[in-house]
C-alpha cells in the first residue's frame, strides 16, 4: 500500500551558484519563507489510537512584515482567505489519538492545497519554467500555489514578483509541509492497514464578496460540507458515518456541494489501497466573526462536536477501510 507518489517538477536550468542565490535572496521583496520558524506544527498523540490523520493546511495566521508592505492589502482583508481557527476547531482529536498537522503560514502566502507549481504568469515579472502549470482552474481564478488574489477577488500585491521567490517559498514550505503529511499517513498504514486523511477547512457563510463587502450572491451555505469527490477519494461508508454524526449534532450538511474537495483530497485520496481523503468544510458564522475575524463563544461548542466527530469516526470498524485482499488475508 504505496502513497501516491510526489508530484514533483522536472529539474530545468544550470544549478545555481552560492553568489547567485545570495543576489536572489537579496531581490526578495514581497517575504521571505525563512520567517516561518517552525513552518508548521505536527501535534502528535502520545500513542496513536485510530487510523486517521487530520490536515489543516489554510489556518496559518502569522504575517511576515515584509509581505504585508509587498501586499495591496490590509491584515484584516488578507486574512479572509485563512481558515481562521480550524486547528483550534479540531485539537481535541490529538487526546483521542490522532496526529493533527497544522501550517503556520498563511494561505495568502502559499497555498498547500494546489499542485507543487500552479502559477500564474500575470503575476510574475519573468519567465516560469515549462514545468509549471499555468493552465488549471484555480489558476484562472486567481487562487494558484502562489494565490494572486484572496478569495474574494481582490489582488495581493503591489508589483509583480520574480519566479525565484515563488520557488523559495515551494521548496521551504511547500514540499516540507506534503513531506511532513506524506510521512504521517505512511505511519498510520503501517501500523494499521489503512489511512484517513480528514482536510480540515472553513468557508465563507455567504456567496462571495465584491471588494466593497457587498454580498454578490443569496448563496446562504450549509453549516458543514464533506467532501469526497463525489465518492472517488474516501469509502462511501465513512462519509456516510460523518454526514450521519453531524446531522445528529444538529447540523445541516451538504456532499460535495459546493465543496467536493481539492488538491489534498484528490491527490492523496486512493480507497482502493487503503488510503481514504475526505474534506471538512465547516461554515465561519458557526463559530467565529467574519468581519472581525475573531472568535465567537460558540467555538467551543463547534470544538467539542468536532472531537465527537473523530471519535464517531474514530469507533467505525476499520474493516471497511482495508483493501480486501488484506482484509481476506487477515480472515
Amino acid at each position: 500500500m504505496d502513497l501516491p507518489p510526489k508530484k514533483t517538477p522536472q529539474k530545468g536550468g544550470p544549478p545555481q551558484s552560492p553568489s547567485s542565490r545570495r543576489s536572489s535572496r537579496l531581490r526578495i521583496l514581497a517575504g521571505d519563507p525563512t520567517d516561518f520558524s517552525p513552518p508548521f506544527q505536527i501535534q502528535r498523540p502520545k500513542r496513536q489510537l485510530m487510523p486517521f490523520v487530520f490536515n489543516s493546511p489554510h489556518s496559518g495566521r502569522h504575517y511576515p512584515t515584509s509581505f504585508l508592505k509587498a501586499s495591496n492589502l490590509d491584515p484584516i482583508s488578507l486574512r479572509r482567505s485563512e481558515d481562521s481557527f480550524v486547528e483550534e476547531l479540531f485539537a481535541g482529536v490529538v487526546e483521542l489519538g490522532a496526529p493533527l498537522l497544522h501550517a503556520n503560514f498563511p494561505r495568502a502566502f502559499l497555498d498547500v492545497n494546489r499542485e507543487p507549481y500552479e502559477l500564474d504568469p500575470a503575476m510574475f515579472s519573468d519567465m516560469l519554467p515549462p514545468h509549471v502549470n499555468t493552465r488549471s482552474v484555480r489558476v484562472a481564478s486567481g487562487l494558484g500555489t502562489i494565490p494572486r488574489m484572496v478569495t474574494d477577488s481582490t489582488e495581493i500585491y503591489r508589483n509583480q514578483i520574480t519566479y525565484a521567490e515563488a520557488d523559495l517559498r515551494i521548496k521551504h514550505l511547500y514540499l516540507p509541509f506534503h513531506e511532513a503529511l506524506r510521512s504521517l499517513l505512511q505511519e498510520t498504514m503501517t501500523t494499521f492497514g489503512c489511512a484517513v486523511l480528514i482536510d480540515c477547512h472553513s468557508m465563507p457563510s455567504l456567496g462571495l464578496e465584491d471588494p466593497a463587502g457587498n454580498n454578490q450572491s443569496d448563496d446562504i451555505r450549509p453549516d458543514i460540507v464533506l467532501g469526497d469527490r463525489y465518492a472517488t477519494s474516501c469509502s462511501p461508508e465513512l462519509t456516510d458515518i460523518a454526514e450521519r454524526t453531524l446531522q445528529g449534532l444538529g447540523y445541516s450538511v451538504s456532499r460535495n456541494n459546493p465543496y467536493a474537495g481539492g488538491f489534498n483530497t484528490e491527490h492523496y485520496g486512493r480507497p482502493a489501497q487503503g488510503l481514504h481523503a475526505m474534506q471538512i468544510e465547516i461554515n465561519r458564522a458557526l463559530y467565529m466573526d467574519e468581519k472581525r475575524i475573531s472568535r465567537l463563544r460558540r467555538l467551543k461548542r463547534v470544538k467539542k462536536d468536532m472531537t465527537q466527530l473523530a471519535h464517531q469516526l474514530g469507533a467505525a470498524a476499520p474493516n471497511f477501510l482495508i483493501p480486501p485482499r488484506q482484509s481476506d488475508a487477515a480472515s
